[in-house]
């Protein structure tokens, strides 16, 4: 609703909506583009991983690699990864919140 009981001006809804969208496909790009690490056993095992969850690459310290204990190397890199996305998700709350907030203030739209 719109205060003073006035119709919405669908042409700065449309404006509105339009820059939000390319606010939103920015941060999508940046999020891409950017790199957070995640790491396991003090650092034994090191993921990165870029804000969209892409895994880009994997650092594994040789005093990890037991040839006899391959479940445990297996497991440090799973929880690598794991806090390397946790990382990623906190990245994406940080970039696309705020623009999912501006939805709300979008006369007209009944968010």
């Amino acid at each position: 609703m719109i205060p003073g009981g006035g119709q919405p001006n669908m042409q700065q809804i449309l404006q509105q909506a339009q820059k939000m969208q390319q606010d939103l496909a920015r941060a999508q790009q940046e999020l891409a583009e950017t790199e957070v690490d995640g790491q396991a056993g003090g650092g034994l095992v090191k993921a990165t991983v870029t804000g969209s969850g892409e895994l880009r690459g994997l650092v594994i310290d040789p005093k990890a690699v037991d040839p006899e204990d391959t479940e445990t190397l297996a497991d440090l890199i799973v929880a690598a990864v794991q806090a390397a996305n946790d990382n990623a998700q906190q990245l994406q709350q940080a970039k696309l919140g705020p623009l999912a907030q501006g939805l709300g203030g979008m006369p007209g739209l009944g968010f």
